[in-house]
């Protein structure tokens, strides 16, 4: 009971036409649906609506991040949590958003906007349920699923504590500066090493989201696919201390960071937290390098 994993992510863009060919030429996701200034994507084996919504809009940014709630109850179980930490919940009526359910939103300690949602419109991914097949006709980097966004708090604790005691995060790892505060918190609900990062930056930023794809091999040719299509590559092919996976970090056409991300390891429910310290930053983020471009801390959209 309670959040099952991310459902999917809002931006805003100045350029829909630039931004739909990205999305579907290099990224390979499909279009479910355009309504008005917005178009809605979903990956190859993702049963719902979309997992990305872009919306045209002068600024580049991020209008809210959605997780998907496992029971219809739960929406006012966490309505109710949410409210008592002390924060405004709005309802929204089923039909008002396009693809979905009723859902909960409300703002974070970090200014961000969040909506909890259980009812969204299954529309079926290319796979069949019996005798599956992987498509053949897919194009681009194709990742099968979005699995995880990392955003931006002034106080990373704060944000860590609503997440856990409010909403049942439970944390994975952590970074923490040598004043004893965490400069960075990852956390999850879906048994993977992380679906939600907050680290230390500006309140309100996305650094990113994060597509998964299945191994190495397919993170190694993504990169061969952005370099063909001279997509601004941030930092990779590499792997992360922190969560130890596989990783590209690079810039879709409008400016927002864009993860492939595999690998990492399965966070049992006795699996300890694991905290870095300040002195070791540069391998918990990028294990090979060892450092951490000032690009990579201080873009964010």
């Amino acid at each position: 009971m309670g959040i099952l994993r991310l459902s999917h992510v809002d931006i805003t863009v100045p350029d829909l036409d630039l931004a739909r060919a990205y999305y579907t030429g290099v990224m390979g996701m499909d279009i479910s649906e355009e309504d008005g200034d917005r178009v809605f994507f979903k990956c190859w084996d993702e049963e719902d609506h979309h997992s990305l919504a872009v919306r045209y809009d002068p600024r580049v940014g991020m209008d809210r991040f959605s997780f998907k709630v496992e029971r219809e109850d739960d929406l006012d179980d966490l309505e109710r949590a949410v409210e008592t930490f002390g924060f405004h919940v709005d309802r929204v009526s089923k039909g008002e958003e396009v693809g979905q359910g009723e859902s909960i939103r409300f703002q974070t300690p970090s200014g961000h906007e969040m909506e909890l949602v259980h009812d969204v419109e299954k529309v079926g991914g290319r796979v069949g349920k019996v005798n599956p097949q992987i498509p053949i006709n897919l194009q681009g980097i194709a990742p099968p699923r979005m699995d995880h966004l990392l955003i931006n708090a002034e106080e990373v604790g704060e944000s860590a504590k609503f997440y856990m005691d409010v909403l049942g995060f439970r944390m994975t790892e952590q970074l923490v500066g040598g004043d004893g505060h965490q400069i960075g918190v990852w956390m999850e609900r879906s048994h993977s090493p992380h679906d939600l990062a907050v680290v230390n930056g500006t309140n309100g930023g996305l650094h990113h989201f994060a597509f998964w794809l299945d191994d190495w091999d397919h993170v190694r040719s993504a990169a061969d696919i952005l370099a063909y299509n001279a997509i601004a590559v941030d930092v990779g092919p590499t792997r992360h201390g922190v969560t130890r996976g596989n990783t590209i970090y690079f810039f879709d056409p409008m400016g927002t960071r864009n993860e492939v991300f595999t690998g990492g390891y399965r966070p049992d429910p006795d699996f300890p937290t694991i905290t870095w310290t300040e002195d070791n930053i540069g391998q918990a983020v990028f294990y090979y390098e060892g450092e951490v471009n000032e690009r990579f801390v201080t873009v964010h959209t």
